[in-house]
């Protein structure tokens, strides 16, 4: 009797299930579902709620959809997962760990899989959306809104041999700062100027308070140009040099790793140096940067180490998500210590 009741509660349950499945099926089937994603492939940047820049690279290859995303600042870095939903979404998950520290002293730390997500529209020039966060305690659900625009392909690589100059412009001069400015005017300029170099000093004291120390820009912006500058760095050092307000040059204590793109003179977190052209923490070093027609060209210590790369969309911290705009050159100051001297453009004529 027993095995006669619970077969007959098996095909009841079913049966409901399958009522229930074919109800979700009809909903479903009444809304305007878009299969073609491809308007939402290729590069998007855009403008973060807040004064803060991101872009989305999304790609298709052997039939699979795959993506790059930089929120605000950082790295650009790879995503979980890109897929349409709810008919005309494009959903990008991302994924990482949390280091949760432990209620009780003694006790191991946890490591949480915390994982933040993106819905987004478009007209197919377009993007806009919100980007979800849940918070840490579990009470909700912190999003951000975002818009922006879809970028066209890079072009080709322009030739560097063919290029009109102006005349330079010596951005520094050697006795004050002059030509500069905070990016955040709200923050502590940690710049001065010693002994004719232009030097951060933002070293920590200890049982120093912290200090949110900015980030300095020049007052006048730049199109497409030549940029030479020299630079020095204590060991464990990091800083940063800002092409238009844009693409970061990553300057850092990087003498002796392995090729990475966040070594010195690296396009952040976008592309490596081909070749290590570092000197010890503690000297000087040169830099001769070109940027033009979103390809950027460097040399380091005289090393071509960057050759004509392509930019495809801003790194993180940028002022702006337009990266057709002309912007400033600004000096990451927010980070280590660092002194440069010998600052000069050289701005490239429109062909």
């Amino acid at each position: 009797m027993r095995s006669i009741l619970v077969r007959l509660f098996i095909i009841i349950a079913y049966a409901g299930l399958t009522s229930c499945q074919e109800s979700v099926t009809t909903n479903e089937s009444e809304l305007p579902v878009k299969t073609d994603i491809s308007e939402f492939i290729g590069h998007w940047s855009f403008d973060i709620d807040g004064g803060f820049v991101g872009w989305l690279g999304v790609t298709r290859e052997a039939g699979y959809l795959d993506g790059e995303l930089l929120w605000k600042w950082g790295s650009v870095t790879p995503v979980s997962n890109v897929f349409l939903a709810n008919g005309n979404t494009l959903h990008v998950t991302r994924t990482g760990n949390l280091r949760r520290i432990p209620a009780n002293e003694g006790d191991t730390p946890r490591i949480h899989v915390a994982t933040s997500w993106m819905e987004a529209k478009t007209d197919g020039e377009t993007i806009s959306g919100y980007f979800l966060e849940p918070r840490a305690d579990g009470t909700g659900v912190d999003s951000t809104w975002f818009e922006g625009m879809k970028l066209p392909d890079v072009p080709p690589a322009p030739d560097l041999s063919a290029l009109n100059f102006g005349e330079p412009v010596n951005l520094f001069n050697g006795t004050d700062l002059s030509g500069w400015k905070l990016t955040n005017e709200d923050q502590v300029n940690g710049f001065k100027v010693v002994d004719g170099v232009l030097f951060n000093d933002v070293a920590r004291k200890p049982d120093e308070p912290r200090v949110s120390y900015g980030n300095l820009q020049t007052v006048e912006e730049f199109g497409d140009f030549n940029l030479k500058l020299e630079v020095n760095l204590p060991a464990g050092s990091n800083s940063g040099v800002y092409l238009r307000g844009m693409y970061e040059i990553q300057v850092v204590d990087s003498y002796g790793r392995e090729l990475n793109s966040h070594n010195m003179g690296g396009l952040y977190s976008r592309v490596a140096p081909s070749v290590n052209a570092e000197k010890p923490a503690g000297e000087w070093q040169s830099m001769d940067i070109t940027l033009v027609d979103r390809h950027v060209t460097v040399l380091l210590n005289d090393v071509k180490i960057l050759d004509n790369v392509p930019a495809y969309g801003p790194t993180g911290g940028a002022l702006t998500s337009d990266v057709f705009a002309p912007g400033p050159i600004y000096l990451q100051g927010d980070h280590g210590v660092v002194s440069y001297r010998n600052i000069v453009l050289t701005p490239i004529l429109n062909q």
